[in-house]
């Protein structure tokens, strides 16, 4: 049986010391345990970058923490699931007001997105994503999530 195709994480302006294979194991986690073995690809960079495709694809003229954009063939078999893009400022800034460290929240940041990947929307579902994302964020040793912290 072939090896499917790995999760990728490309690093844009993020500092040499951010613990990037740590980062890169836990992707290919998310791949084969949240995901199914669906691959997806995730960008971490800066608020600019998050800003301009912010702008672009949803019209908002500021930078975000986490977008995601999902395949055009999301069920077909074989091709990835989409692409998260990271804000590695915002992940930043969000692990010191909430007491954890950088590394965690993209851990966060990434496991929101691909479940956004995956044909969730909190702003929609009644429920069904803080509800994933609570459960997967215990599973995987993970501090409360972005739909928690809104609702708290």
């Amino acid at each position: 049986m072939p090896t499917p195709p790995r999760s990728t994480v490309t690093f844009r302006r993020v500092p040499r010391d951010f613990p990037r294979r740590t980062i890169e194991r836990f992707a290919r986690r998310l791949q084969m345990e949240v995901a199914q073995g669906r691959p997806f690809d995730c960008f971490i960079t800066g608020d600019a970058e998050l800003r301009r495709l912010n702008l672009k694809f949803l019209g908002n003229d500021y930078p975000t923490d986490v977008l995601s954009f999902p395949s055009p063939w999301p069920l077909a078999p074989g091709p990835r699931l989409g692409d998260i893009a990271i804000s590695f400022l915002r992940a930043r800034a969000q692990a010191r007001a909430f007491g954890h460290n950088t590394g965690q929240e993209v851990r966060i940041l990434m496991l929101h997105g691909l479940l956004h990947l995956l044909g969730m929307d909190h702003a929609t579902d009644s429920g069904r994503m803080a509800r994933a994302e609570k459960r997967w964020r215990a599973r995987l040793g993970l501090p409360t999530g972005l739909i928690e912290r809104v609702r708290s």
